[in-house]
């Protein structure tokens, strides 16, 4: 049937519709096209985000979240004290099957490690390198090794008891090669077991 057997009602109602049908294959295919352009540039920022390496300090936070909230907060208050007593010393990281472990050393030498931060899932102890050859009038060191001894660490208060400030001031005394004298020391993640004990 041609345009002039229509009445013209129906005409410009049939019309409508075509245009009307036409403009939304255009709208949708717009809407497909901006939905595909904002999925690429989500990947590409997702890509160049897995790109980007971590920061020691992120990938320190992410060891220590694997701890109950509790211990995570000791570990992190009592990093802040070690760091104000030890400004100039290098931060040794260990994410290891036993332990996870901060050293305090004077070079990035593991051997030139002075006392350190050990935790578990049990809590956090504080470990002298060289603990045997340390005076401990107080009697407070454990251990029975050739070498280290440790003292465990109730809350970060600890860290400021007379008993303890006096056995890190005598490690200090003994360290060699001595902290440096001025600058800041760095972070170095030093290994990562891939197995390793629950943290919590």
């Amino acid at each position: 049937m041609s345009s002039q057997a229509i009445p013209g009602a129906k005409l410009r109602s049939r019309l409508h519709e075509g245009l009307r049908g036409r403009a939304g294959v255009a709208g949708e295919w717009r809407t497909r096209r901006l939905l595909s352009i904002k999925v690429l540039n989500y990947k590409r920022e997702r890509s160049n985000m897995q790109c980007m390496p971590e920061t020691p300090e992120r990938q320190l936070e992410g060891f220590v979240a694997k701890f109950e909230p509790a211990t995570g907060k000791l570990i992190r208050a009592s990093r802040t004290i070690m760091r104000k007593r030890f400004p100039t010393a290098n931060e040794l990281v260990y994410d290891n099957y036993n332990f996870f472990v901060i050293g305090y050393c004077t070079t990035e030498r593991p051997s030139d490690c002075v006392v350190s931060l050990a935790a578990n899932s049990k809590g956090i102890g504080l470990s002298f390198y060289h603990g045997a050859t340390l005076p401990d009038p107080h009697h407070i060191l454990q251990g029975s090794g050739n070498q280290n001894r440790f003292v465990r660490l109730a809350d970060a208060g600890s860290l400021g008891n007379a008993e303890i400030l006096e056995l890190l001031d005598a490690a200090e005394a003994q360290a060699d090669p001595p902290f440096a004298v001025g600058g800041r020391g760095k972070l170095i993640i030093q290994s990562i077991s891939e197995k390793q004990r629950p943290r919590k």
